[in-house]
C-alpha cells in the first residue's frame, strides 16, 4: 500500500463570503524513493472528464506501493468547475493563459500564481488531462518533453507542436511554468473525451494510459505496454462554424483518415430546415481529432472540429 496519503491545502486568497481559496491537491508517498510526479485536471471548468479519471486512479493507486511521490490535484480551478465553464467565473480569464500568475493580480492570476509555486515547481514530471469541453470530443497526445512518456499514453494520435506552423501560442500556458522553466522535466497533456456523449470508456482509457505512464516514470512495477500503431502529425487546425444552430456531423470518426472533399459537417436551422453552412475538411489528407459526436446547438465560432495533416507526419 501507499505509505501514506496527505491533503494539501495550500490557501492563496480570501473569498468574499469569507471562504478560504485553496488548491486541493493529495499527496500519495511511496514506500521507496522516486521521482514526484503530478497530475492534474479541469485547468479549464467544462472539461471534467479527467477529474473523473484522477478519482478512479486514486482509488487504485492508494492500495498500490508506490516509489517517489504523485501529486493529483482533480480540479485546478474549482470555481469555474462548479459552474461548467472554461473560464473562471469571478473575472472571465482563461487559467491557462495566465501562468506563471500574479500574487497581486486578480482571481485567476492569484491562482495561476499559486500553481505555480505549490504544485508544478515540486515536480520531476507531469500529465495534464483536458478533453472537448461538454460539447465535442478530442482525442490526441501532445508530445513535449519526453516522446516516450506521451508514447506511453496509448493514444493512436501524437501532436508534435512545430514554431510557424499552426500560429498557436503557448505563452501562459502550463508549459510556461514547467519546461520552459525546467527543460528536463517530463511534461504531457492528454487531450481525450468530453461531449454529450457517456464518459466511462474515456476515464477508463485514461486511468489505463496514466497507469502506463507511471509504469513508464518507474513509480509502479509492471511492465510497459507497448503502444499501438501510432501517428505524430506536426500540423493541426481547428474549424469552427460561421453560423449559429444545429451542428451536425457527417466526419468519420476521431482517427479515422478525412480526404479533401469531404465535410466534417453541416450548420442547419432548427426554425426553417435550411442547411445554412456545409464545413469541409482543410485538408486533402486529414486526420479526424476532435467533433461532435451528437447533434448540438452551437453559436457562430463555438469549437467545431479539429484536423490533423498527414501530409508530413511521421510514425
Amino acid at each position: 500500500m501507499v505509505k501514506q496519503i496527505n491533503k494539501l491545502r495550500p490557501k492563496f486568497t480570501t473569498h468574499a463570503d469569507g471562504s478560504d481559496a485553496v488548491l486541493f491537491i493529495h499527496e500519495l508517498v511511496g514506500e521507496q524513493d522516486g521521482p514526484t510526479v503530478g497530475i492534474s485536471a479541469s485547468i479549464h471548468g467544462n472539461e471534467n472528464a479527467g477529474s473523473q479519471a484522477i478519482l478512479e486512479l486514486y482509488r487504485v493507486l492508494k492500495d498500490m506501493p508506490l516509489k517517489g511521490r504523485i501529486l493529483l490535484l482533480p480540479v485546478a480551478n474549482p470555481k469555474a468547475f462548479a459552474v461548467n465553464h472554461r473560464f473562471t467565473p469571478l473575472d472571465e480569464l482563461n487559467l491557462n493563459r495566465e501562468f506563471p500568475g500574479d500574487d497581486r493580480g486578480n482571481y485567476t492570476q492569484q491562482l495561476a500564481f499559486a500553481l505555480a509555486g505549490d504544485y508544478f515547481d515540486k515536480l520531476d514530471a507531469n500529465i495534464d488531462l483536458h478533453s472537448g469541453t461538454d460539447r465535442p470530443t478530442v482525442d490526441y497526445v501532445y508530445i513535449w518533453s519526453d516522446e516516450g512518456l506521451s508514447r506511453a499514453f496509448g493514444s493512436k494520435i501524437l501532436y508534435r507542436p512545430t514554431t510557424g506552423k499552426t500560429g498557436t501560442v503557448y505563452t501562459g500556458t502550463t508549459k510556461t511554468v514547467t519546461i520552459d522553466r525546467r527543460p528536463e522535466m517530463r511534461v504531457t497533456t492528454i487531450e481525450l473525451g468530453g461531449g454529450i456523449v457517456d464518459q466511462g470508456p474515456y476515464v477508463k482509457r485514461t486511468v489505463d494510459g496514466m497507469l502506463n505512464q507511471l509504469r513508464y516514470l518507474g513509480v509502479i512495477a509492471g511492465d510497459v505496454v507497448a503502444p499501438p500503431r501510432q501517428v505524430v502529425v506536426g500540423e493541426l487546425v481547428g474549424i469552427r462554424p460561421k453560423h449559429g444552430g444545429w451542428l451536425e456531423p457527417l466526419s468519420p470518426p476521431n482517427g479515422e483518415i478525412i480526404k479533401g472533399g469531404q465535410l466534417l459537417g453541416r450548420v442547419v436551422s432548427p426554425y426553417d430546415f435550411e442547411t445554412i453552412e456545409e464545413i469541409p475538411t482543410p485538408f486533402e489528407n486529414g486526420i479526424m481529432v476532435m467533433q461532435h459526436l451528437s447533434r448540438n446547438l452551437v453559436e457562430a465560432g463555438d469549437y467545431g472540429f479539429m484536423v490533423g495533416n498527414l501530409d508530413g507526419s511521421e510514425q
